[in-house]
Order: C-alpha cells, then structure tokens, then sequence
C-alpha cells in the first residue's frame, strides 16, 4: 500500500516557476514508481503572492503550508518589488515560513561532481572529491534580532541598526543538530564564530564547547569567520561539517557553493525539530530568482531536483530514492548536457525543460 504525503510547492518568482516545473516531473515520476505517493499542492509566495494576494505570504496560506508533510520553494524576489517597504517585500514570505515553523537548522551541501570540475574558478586538485556541508543557524541572530530599523537623529542624519542575539538554547539546538551530522560522516566538525569580537558569538562557542562533551568522538575546531572564509578557497577539503551563524553562514554557503562550479548546481534544506521529535522541513535551491534569465528557458534546475532528493533523504527517510535521484543527474552530466550556466565550449547545451526530461530519462533508465 502507498503511503500517501503532501507537498506544499511554492514557485515563487523569477526562474522559479520555471524550475518548480521540472521538480514536479521528478516528484510525479518517483510517485508512480515507488511506494511514495505525493499529493503536491501549489501556493503563492513572495511576490506572486503580492500581486494576486496583496501580501508576501498570507495567513490562510501559511495555515495551509503548516498542514503539509514538506515545502518545496523555487525562489523569491526580484527588482519588481523592491521600493516596497521593508516588511512588504517578498523575502519577507520567505523568512516567516522560517519562523512561523521553526525551521532553525540549513543544511547546504558544496559537492563536485566529477564531470564539472573544471567549471569551478579553483584549481581541479583543490576541489577533486569536496564533499562539505555547513549547518547555518535559521531562524535567530542578526536577521531576526530586536531592536531594529532607522531612526532620525537630527534633520541631516539618520541611524540603521540591527540587533545580533542568541540565547543558549539556541545556540545547544543547532549545536546538537551538528554533532549529531558529524557523527554520520567523517566526525570532524568545525565551528564558525568571532568570539574575539562579537560577544554573541563568545556566548556561541561556550555553548558548542559544552555540548561537544555529549559527542566525545566528534573532533571539534573552532575558527573565527574571516579566516574561514579565506580557508575556504585556499583549502576547502579541510572541512567536513560547518557550523555557524545565521549571517555567517548566509555568506560563508554562497562562497562555498562557488567551489562547485555554479549556485545552479546546489540545494538545500530547512528543518525544524520539536522536543516531542516532530519535523518540518522546507526544500530549495541556493541560488535566487534570477530576474535577468526569467523566462528565456534556461535556468538550471538542478539544484531544484537535488532539493526534491535532499527531501526523500531527511523528511521520508529514503536515502535509495534519494541516491538514485543523484545518480541520475551525474549520469546527464557525464554524458556532456549543460545548462547555459555550467557549460564549456563544446559542450551540449540544453534548456531548463529538456535538462529535467533528460533526468526523467536517467532515472527510467
């Protein structure tokens, strides 16, 4: 008998319409060829909710993503809606679904494929075999800290602030989440802060010492968020597992993912946990809605399709399914197909449409 599970499909704006399409493909064909049985359901997000709604995200859609078993979100934003003000611009759907469901732990893996190596600006040899995932904190920090906004401070001057706060149960939850990651991989987890600075993060790696003594087998190192992100280029192998904050990690996974070769190539995943072990999760691709390329047909939906495997692998607890999702899109890469995004002279280039068929055509295969 199937098991029957909802999906809450967000395309959002930009490319995301477009690569929201080819996941659906890959969700529909894994319903009719497994014991999954995926009910997708489509909500307005971001500034297509604006447009038709009037709103980011609206309440009764909230409710209803609230209902489902996982989220997928293509991308939000664009120059369409960008002298809104703060609270009614379309990244601000993005970040209350994070809130609203407590999704505080991003996984986002940096993984090259074989077949892209060269696509990277990085030597081959510092990039062969790079496999690391940082965990960034999602829902507290700067990003959400109060107080904040603009304020007057005379006729000719203004003040912008932002408040970056974390508490230790914030900081214990994600921590945990990371060493309990670490501990299915190589064991190694590094932890990103300034502690030498921010007394926020000084507060961060008291916490992560404290809760490395649960995991006595994880091998823990600390390094301030300057030098890692230096680390990264110069030598990324010697991560495995990184943790770190909301902003950091914001900005440590974009550089990250540049190792790869493309944004159009990684997904990633937002989960929150309850004390009782209940979870929720939202599934979407790193890179942005791409306003520029929106509609020409030649997004890369890649990542999109990985975040559909990120979803089988940690909602569904189905690594077969996904691995064979994986091993489906390094087979149309070693076999030469490119979006505009990822090619080389020669190579086959081919549309946002045909690159999910040819995925489609791998898994039948």
């Amino acid at each position: 008998m199937k098991k029957k599970i909802n999906i809450s499909l967000l395309p959002g704006d930009g490319i995301g319409k477009e690569i929201s399409k080819e996941a659906y493909k890959v969700i529909n064909w894994i319903s009719k060829n497994s014991d999954l049985d995926f009910n997708i359901n489509e909500e307005l997000v971001g500034g297509s909710s604006i447009d038709k709604l009037g709103a980011p995200l609206t309440e009764k859609t909230l409710e209803k993503i609230k209902k489902s078993d996982a989220i997928i979100l293509g991308a939000v934003g664009g120059p369409k809606w960008e002298n809104l003000s703060f609270e009614k611009r379309p990244e601000r759907g993005l970040l209350k679904i994070r809130k609203e469901l407590d999704l505080f732990a991003n996984f986002r893996p940096a993984l090259v494929f074989e077949s892209l190596i060269n696509s990277s600006s990085l030597k081959p040899e510092i990039i062969k075999d790079l496999d690391i995932l940082i965990i960034r904190e999602l829902t507290s920090g700067i990003y959400f800290g109060e107080p904040r906004g603009v304020e007057n401070i005379d006729e000719k001057n203004q003040r912008g602030f932002n408040t970056l706060s974390y508490t230790t149960q914030e900081i214990e939850r994600i921590a945990k989440v990371a060493f309990e990651t670490a501990m299915n991989r190589s064991k190694k987890l590094c932890s990103i802060d300034k502690a030498n600075v921010l007394e926020s993060t000084e507060l961060w790696r008291r916490v992560v010492i404290e809760t490395s003594k649960k995991y006595p087998e994880v091998e823990l190192s600390h390094m301030y968020v300057d030098n890692a992100s230096m680390q990264l280029v110069r030598n990324p192998k010697q991560f495995d597992v990184i943790v770190t904050t909301n902003m950091f990690g914001d900005i440590l996974s974009d550089c990250a993912s540049m190792l790869t070769g493309s944004l159009g190539m990684l997904p990633s995943a937002s989960i929150g946990i309850s004390e009782e072990g209940n979870k929720k999760a939202m599934y979407e691709p790193v890179h942005g809605s791409a306003p520029d390329i929106a509609g020409k047909g030649i997004a890369n939906p890649l990542a999109m399709i990985l975040s559909v495997s990120m979803m089988l692998q940690y909602s569904f607890n189905d690594k077969t399914l996904s691995d064979l999702i994986n091993k489906a899109v390094n087979s149309v890469l070693e076999k030469g197909f490119r979006t505009k995004d990822i090619s080389n002279e020669g190579e086959k280039v081919i549309s946002t449409s045909e690159m999910g068929d040819k995925v489609l055509e791998e898994l039948d295969s």
